[in-house]
């Protein structure tokens, strides 16, 4: 493998600061009020994801500069630290409750998000690991089944906080990075079927995921509990029509959509900046998946290649699964949007990891 280096993607580059100021002013325009009302600040939420964006800027680059193939030699040591993380927070006095969940751990007046780095420090064990073993990833036993194993073991920590979105990215993003790999179809239908029958249980195990799932088919049906979400973030977009209603202008920001900076930062976006504004952030995050695979298709090797296709896997499921719970394709799961939705943890691991892709990008074959 060539240790010469070049510049970066610079169209990538483009597309992450184009997400960061569309993050930034959607920040504040979407909080304004409700930090206004909270904290006697409007501009709360907008300074500290200005300094989230600023602390996220510095690691990217910083990563960007690192060789990426260096990371090979600390998996191990990431995912031991991760795990620490992941024990740490399910420690009653150290994990912080919020929204029903124990996925925080509080450092002074801010908090991390262990499970965002366990999306990271596993994607960069995957990629060493399967770049290893690649020749036995068509057998069951030595090759497919240990991987479900390293992907499974970090997803039921996750789910004792519990966190189902953050767990269903980290385990679709893994099960990507193992097709690529070249495990046999045949492996996913059977897990597939496996997979219903255990979705199924944790449906089923936790009561206010069945009435997420009847709020989705119907959130008529409880207007003011379960469905008031969605409900509000259809008023949103709706409304917004094909130009939106101008930027500062949401009505739903008025105390209708709850903590609209969050999760459901995309209604309040399609509220005021309309179809238009919505399609442009969408194609932006295309061209983010485009640049991101057309790197990993021309990483010097198979670790670089699953490394870069792991990161950008985990961004556009996620991107996915957000944008789909705010026009209501699927049931509410908690999941913040790259780069837009208010977030330390969120922020600053996706810049991080965007970094790491950068720098495959320096060796890319193109």
């Amino acid at each position: 493998m060539s240790k010469k280096s070049k510049a970066p993607d610079f169209t990538l580059l483009i597309v992450i600061f184009a997400l960061l100021l569309i993050g930034v002013i959607m920040v504040y325009s979407s909080s304004a009020i409700w930090s206004d009302y909270k904290f006697d600040d409007p501009f709360f939420y907008a300074k500290r994801q200005l300094l989230f964006a600023f602390l996220g800027l510095i690691a990217m680059f910083v990563m960007m500069n690192i060789p990426y193939y260096k990371w090979r030699d600390y998996s191990k040591w990431i995912l031991i630290a991760c795990y620490i993380l992941l024990v740490a927070v399910l420690i009653p006095g150290i994990g912080l409750v919020r929204g029903g969940a124990r996925s925080w751990i509080g450092i002074g007046a801010f908090s991390i998000q262990p499970s965002e780095f366990m999306k990271l420090g596993l994607i960069i064990f995957m990629a060493v690991t399967l770049s290893k073993n690649q020749r036995y990833i068509t057998s069951f036993k030595k090759g497919f089944l240990p991987s479900l194993l390293m992907v499974f073991v970090p997803f039921g920590f996750i789910m004792l906080q519990p966190d189902l979105g953050t767990g269903m990215v980290l385990v679709l993003t893994c099960f990507v990075m193992i097709f690529i790999a070249g495990a046999k179809i045949s492996h996913f239908v059977s897990l597939a079927m496996v997979g219903v029958v255990g979705f199924i249980g944790l449906i089923i195990s936790a009561p206010y995921r069945i009435s997420r799932i009847q709020a989705f088919l119907d959130p008529w049906q409880d207007p003011l509990g379960d469905g008031f979400q969605i409900i509000q973030s259809l008023y949103a977009i709706g409304p917004g029509g094909l130009m939106g209603m101008g930027l500062g202008q949401s009505l739903q920001k008025f105390f209708y959509l709850p903590e609209p900076q969050t999760d459901f930062i995309f209604a309040i976006l399609a509220e005021e900046l309309g179809f238009i504004g919505g399609t442009f952030v969408i194609l932006l995050f295309f061209l983010l998946m485009w640049r991101g695979i057309r790197i990993a298709l021309n990483a010097p090797d198979l670790y670089g290649s699953l490394l870069a296709l792991g990161i950008v896997g985990m961004i556009v499921i996620q991107v996915f699964i957000n944008i789909s719970v705010v026009i209501g394709l699927i049931p509410v799961t908690g999941i913040t949007l790259p780069f837009l939705s208010y977030g330390g943890s969120s922020l600053t691991l996706t810049l991080l990891s965007v970094g790491i892709l950068l720098n495959i990008s320096r060796y890319s074959k193109i």
